[in-house]
This record gives C-alpha cells, sequence and structure tokens, in this order.
C-alpha cells in the first residue's frame, strides 16, 4: 500500500493507462491477425488496419518505428497479394 497521498494517486492512474494500453493492444493484435488470415488483403482492409497501428502509436503503447515496421511489412504483402 502507498505511504503517500502522491503514490497512491499514481497508482491509481497507472492502472488506468494499465487498462488502456491492454486494451488497444488487444484491438490491434486482433485486427493484424484478421488481415494476415484474410486470403484477400484489400486496400480499405489495409486501411483500417494501418489507422488502428497510427492510433496506437500515438497514444505510445507501441513504439512508432514498430507500427512503421508492421504497416510497411502488410503493404508488400498487399502488393504481392494484388499481381
Amino acid at each position: 500500500m502507498p505511504q503517500h497521498k502522491s503514490a497512491a494517486k499514481r497508482m491509481k492512474t497507472s492502472e488506468r493507462e494499465r487498462q488502456r494500453n491492454k486494451r488497444v493492444k488487444s484491438i490491434m493484435r486482433g485486427a493484424l491477425k484478421t488481415y494476415q488470415t484474410d486470403k484477400e488483403k484489400s486496400a480499405d482492409k489495409l486501411k483500417d488496419v494501418v489507422r488502428i497501428l497510427d492510433k496506437a502509436a500515438s497514444k505510445k503503447v507501441i513504439h512508432k518505428n514498430k507500427a512503421a515496421r508492421l504497416k510497411s511489412r502488410m503493404a508488400k504483402q498487399a502488393a504481392k497479394q494484388a499481381k
């Protein structure tokens, strides 16, 4: 248990942030999984996943370079599928 008022407040905010990060990561992982398992990789689906990745990066749930790397890989897959 925290001994100071500020420590108690920090504990509450940390828990809220953890829950938010958990929710965002779960949504992100689900979107990535559905995109990867989908046979038809369309531009609309890619656009949705990119939006989710950008949101996660902006909220600092994942690093911006990780988001860029994932987006690049998915774009490559989509281009390969289009051929």
